[in-house]
């Protein structure tokens, strides 16, 4: 397990600068507009509702474009993460923005001995999380950890028949290629490019994912002692998925070009820890 956590490490380490450079992660304009959110966070505005005051952490917070969003709107952010090199990015535009967000380094599993045990009201997971995660049900155990009683979960993340589908097809046919449920092995890639426009060359492209189906995701929430509040399944993902396939609004969400409503491409998830 060691060497598909290193080897996840160093594909973000290896990605982090270009990703902070790129414009999709809009960090000038981060700077240049105290107003501004990340598109991630700017689509969920009307399920977020207010979190002013609350005291929240970003697991697997990355370059903490959408943390810094969540400081914006008034809560008090700590974002997590176990690269380095992405919160070395994260911290450099907070000090850039006069963002008062603390980011600690650690993997996910070991958050509650890094941050503490329920102190927090929010725990907010981005898209793209979830799948460098090998166990759901440890993650859920972890996010009760975290949270105080009555504090909630605020996920959004990659649908997990996105995440099956073969997205080097070229025919426009949706294929499944790749698991929907979680299993002990991880996929392996090993690609030498990242999701964002860039010129960057990287030299560490291998990289190990593992999918979680909806209903293990719900039913380890459930067995962890949250009370599911909502789920939202949306037609479109933040990125393009399915190159080739897609077609981007203004808002920087993808699309399918063809009949969108076939397949979801990524879903919104609250729930409140109501026990232990």
């Amino acid at each position: 397990m060691d060497e598909h956590l290193d080897a996840n490490r160093a594909n973000w380490d290896d990605r982090a600068a270009a990703h902070a450079a790129s414009p999709g992660y809009a960090v000038e304009r981060f700077v240049a507009d105290p107003a501004y959110l990340s598109e991630v966070v700017r689509f969920d505005l009307p399920r977020l509702g207010d979190v002013a005051g609350l005291r929240g952490v970003h697991l697997q917070c990355h370059i903490g474009t959408d943390t810094i969003s969540l400081h914006r709107l008034g809560a008090r952010m700590t974002g997590l993460d176990f690269s380095p090199a992405s919160l070395a990015q994260a911290r450099g535009l907070a000090e850039r923005t006069g963002a008062a967000v603390d980011f600690v380094r650690s993997d996910v599993y070991e958050a509650p001995a890094a941050l503490g045990r329920g102190g927090f009201d929010l725990v907010y997971t981005g898209v793209g999380a979830l799948c460098w995660l090998p166990d759901i049900r440890r993650w859920a155990s972890v996010v009760a950890a975290l949270l105080r009683p009555g504090g909630r979960l605020f996920l959004r993340e990659g649908h997990p028949m996105l995440w099956a589908l073969d997205d080097t097809r070229r025919d426009g046919l949706l294929a499944v290629e790749h698991p929907y449920f979680e299993r002990p092995e991880p996929t392996m890639w090993d690609e030498p490019g990242t999701y964002v426009e860039t010129d960057a060359v990287f030299t560490h492209n291998r990289s190990y994912e593992w999918n979680h189906g909806l209903g293990e995701v719900v039913s380890a929430l459930l067995d962890a002692g949250f009370t599911l509040t909502m789920l939202v399944e949306h037609d479109s993902a933040p990125w393009d998925a399915l190159p080739g396939a897609t077609v981007a609004d203004e808002h920087g969400e993808h699309r399918l070009r063809d009949r969108p409503w076939r397949v979801p491409q990524t879903y919104t998830l609250q729930a409140v820890r109501t026990g232990g």
